[in-house]
């Protein structure tokens, strides 16, 4: 099923990078991720959805209770890439951490994914 720039933004930042539970993270990977994905961070580059998966948990293990919070809406370029900025830290807490991600998809699908870490500063809203 094809999705929408803003669908495959929120459901990368919940449903894969913030998901526990490795299942359904592995899941949403395969569902929103092409075959021939690539995930470039400052530490590496990871490809393929269970790739992606696997690392989004390497991630996720290091502070399993941090929430991550859009910064406002999703924004898209056409149906090709789009941009989300996001804030992550424990509930109730200022952010520890926040980032942008960066997709360019194919079909509905994310064919590629960058992240770039940001200023914390920012805060939700």
């Amino acid at each position: 099923m094809p999705y929408s720039i803003a669908t495959l933004l929120i459901r990368n930042l919940h449903d894969v990078f913030g998901e526990n539970d490795p299942d359904r993270r592995r899941a949403a990977a395969a569902e929103i991720f092409t075959e021939d994905a690539a995930f470039f961070e400052p530490s590496g580059i990871y490809r393929g959805p269970d790739e992606i998966a696997r690392i989004a948990g390497v991630i996720r293990a290091t502070h399993p209770e941090f929430r991550y919070t859009p910064l406002g809406e999703p924004e898209e370029l056409q149906d090709a890439a789009g941009r989300l900025r996001w804030v992550s830290g424990p509930p109730d807490a200022a952010p520890a951490y926040a980032g942008t991600d960066i997709i360019v998809a194919r079909d509905g699908r994310i064919t590629a994914l960058y992240l770039f870490f940001d200023k914390p500063d920012a805060g939700p809203g």
